[in-house]
């Protein structure tokens, strides 16, 4: 499972959550984040053989998903207690890049490292 980017489980959502009038994010303000996160992508990998955060390779992953200190020991934390692979680790900063990304942030910080985390939630299952 550690070659999969992304997974979590979605848990059955109540009724009464469902029948509920929440407003949320429309498409059209969806697709403008994705649309502006895949700019960023472009540019930052102009002259690359790639044009996604996801087909970065080790080297582009050092140079694009620079951490500070406070993600740094998040994401050290996360890897102690989930017991997570050296593949779950990259993947967590491309995921971080991509979550930065939608949010217009040149920087990846706490929030974005937290969020990505929450993404690997198959790897928590063998913690007791």
């Amino acid at each position: 499972m550690d070659r999969i980017d992304i997974h979590l489980d979605v848990p059955a959502v109540p009724y009464k959550d469902l029948a509920a009038r929440i407003e949320g994010s429309s498409s059209r303000e969806i697709l403008g984040r994705v649309v502006m996160a895949r700019k960023m992508q472009t540019t930052r990998f102009r002259g690359a053989s790639i044009h996604t955060n996801a087909a970065m390779n080790s080297r582009l992953i050092k140079r694009f998903c620079k951490v500070d200190d406070q993600s740094n020991a998040l994401l050290e934390k996360a890897m102690e207690r989930f017991g997570l692979s050296a593949r779950a680790h990259a993947r967590i900063l491309k995921i971080a890049r991509t979550i930065a990304d939608l949010e217009n942030c040149e920087k990846i910080g706490p929030p974005h490292v937290a969020e990505a985390i929450q993404y690997r939630t198959l790897d928590r299952r063998n913690v007791v």
